[in-house]
């Protein structure tokens, strides 16, 4: 705390002698119920530190705006969506222990995010109602209509020192492509470019001097090298993608934007992107509240325009890890939050087994050691033959030792549901042959062996494919488990969405309590990284793949 004291009052009393009004704008993004605390294994599972949550951020925010007099110095507290499921105070809730924290601590506005709607549309709204600030998103709109839907508006102005600040709000297009279709049946996501292009006249119009968009929306995860393949010497605008515009197609083929505060990619930058061309800073956070944005924008006092930023922390940059040990806890707001997350978290520490290795989410390609355990619990859970996730569907590892309910959680937040189907070979191969084409890089899967290669053509790449111990056969009926979510056709799985109603079995079993039934059944658990799936660029069809192609027509 000496330290952080220490810093802000360096910079405080330095922004005295110079003419530049300044901003401290403070961020969130993803936090995913994170107000808790919790210990940060991903940091260090042997010994993890532990993370203040709320009542640490509330700390820190409290001191920022110590400094502000609105003179010269004021402050600002945005989040960008994903705020509430993830972590049992937040999913438990409904939310609504999110919305009450960001409440109590004063934030200016946050952004629909694409899992706001993982509960549907009416849940959602419950939350919101409790917020005593607005919500924004200039591209949701009621479905069939141009009509923004109600509970958001599209842009706010604020004054600040005598500056106007313009904010519009994005949602992410592919909301509709990761939902539950009956939980956002109602509602439709225009094109987030198109939106903007709309607003940022009106904002302008309405006398902002500064532009601010807070998009439910990132950075690519190495954005110099994506700029350089998308752009390079070429300024022709993008296409559109099957997910749409991400944050730094956005800022660099729509001008006007100052500042750009992101998310939705769980990967946090100490320092912002700028864009080459219109010069606009774009901000991004880590998740789960295990850090706090915060970045001090220098604002010229004479054409109210943007002159640079500070970063309050010479090793972090604009992002501070909220460490219990570093920002004690808020009294008040820590307090609450303990009370709400020990309701929240009843049960959730009752031992269910044990593992004999730690299950971990590193790894390379599709395979890691948690994604190969709980695919293995799919197909325990079922009579399947093979079973399968997409890579993104798991969020925690497993320590290994003594397991909790409260770690399958963390693995598997979302409350998604076992589902089976039956489809031919040529079926089952299709999908694995999606997962592969173009730079996609595979499924977590259980049941088969597959080996692929880059180097051939796109849904021609699988080059051996056992099944359940044995060879692929094209007119086999295959049994298939995987969720509900997955089955909807999100994750660019929109093939699934033709397996007809008659061939598919809702197992009405929450994915969660598959893997807890399994753990409870085979500790201490184990897995390793095996030849389930292997890139190998220099393969061939193997002869038994190959006969059996040539058999079925394929070849």
């Amino acid at each position: 705390m000496k330290y952080f004291s220490l810093l802000i009052a360096l910079s405080f009393f330095l922004q005295l002698a110079g003419e530049d009004l300044r901003l401290d704008v403070m961020f969130t993004n993803d936090l995913h119920g994170g107000i808790d605390r919790y210990e940060a294994t991903f940091m260090n599972p042997e010994f993890p530190p532990m993370l203040g949550g709320g009542g640490s951020a509330a700390t820190y925010i409290k001191q920022v705006r110590k400094f502000s007099n609105g003179r010269n110095r004021d402050h600002l507290l945005i989040d960008v969506g994903d705020f509430f499921q993830g972590h049992p105070i937040g999913t438990v809730t409904e939310g609504k222990a999110v919305i009450e924290y960001m409440n109590m601590i004063g934030y200016d506005l946050t952004v629909v995010g694409n899992h706001e709607y993982d509960l549907g549309e009416e849940i959602l709204r419950e939350a919101y109602d409790l917020a005593e600030f607005p919500v924004l998103s200039s591209n949701i709109v009621r479905k069939g209509t141009t009509e923004l839907v109600d509970y958001v508006q599209p842009y706010i102005i604020m004054e600040k020192m005598g500056v106007k600040l313009g904010i519009i709000g994005l949602t992410t297009t592919d909301t509709g492509k990761m939902s539950f279709p009956e939980n956002i049946k109602n509602v439709d996501f225009l094109s987030a470019r198109e939106a903007l292009e709309k607003y940022i006249p009106l904002v302008r119009e309405a006398g902002a001097d500064l532009i601010i968009v807070a998009g439910h929306m990132g950075l690519p995860y190495e954005p110099e090298p994506a700029f350089e393949a998308r752009y390079g010497n070429d300024a022709k605008p993008q296409e559109e993608r099957y997910w749409g515009y991400d944050a730094q197609e956005l800022v660099h083929e729509v001008p006007g934007i100052d500042i750009f505060f992101g998310g939705h990619m769980h990967k946090g930058f100490a320092e912002p992107w700028v864009d080459p061309a219109n010069h606009t800073l774009v901000f991004q956070g880590w998740a789960y509240g295990s850090s706090l944005g915060h970045v001090t924008l220098k604002i010229d006092a004479e054409t109210k325009t943007l002159s640079g930023y500070e970063s309050p922390a010479l090793r972090e940059g604009v992002l501070i890890t909220m460490f219990e040990d570093q920002f004690l806890p808020d009294p008040v707001i820590g307090d609450t939050l303990r009370k709400w997350q020990a309701m929240a978290e009843e049960g959730m520490d009752e031992v269910i087994g044990e593992a004999a290795i730690y299950l971990s989410r590193l790894g390379g390609g599709a395979q890691n050691l948690i994604g190969n355990m709980v695919c293995e619990a799919m197909l325990f859970g079922t009579d399947a033959d093979f079973a399968f996730l997409n890579l993104g569907g798991i969020r925690g590892d497993i320590q290994k030792g003594y397991i909790t309910y409260r770690d399958v959680f963390n693995v598997m937040p979302f409350d998604n549901q076992l589902v089976t189907f039956t489809a031919d070979g040529r079926f089952l191969k299709e999908i694995i042959e999606m997962r592969v084409s173009g730079s996609r890089h595979g499924l977590r899967v259980a049941g088969v062996k597959v080996r692929f290669s880059k180097k051939r053509n796109n849904y021609d790449r699988v080059t051996d494919l056992i099944i359940g111990g044995e060879p692929w056969q094209a007119d086999k009926i295959y049994r298939i488990a995987t969720t509900d979510f997955l089955m909807q056709g999100n994750a660019g799985l929109a093939l699934l969405t033709q397996v007809p109603e008659s061939a598919i079995t809702r197992q009405e079993l929450n994915l969660r309590d598959v893997i807890v039934d399994y753990i409870k059944r085979n500790s201490p658990v184990t897995t390793r990284i095996d030849d389930r799936w292997v890139q190998d660029d220099k393969s061939d069809l193997s002869p038994l793949l190959r006969e059996e192609l040539q058999k079925s027509g394929e070849k």
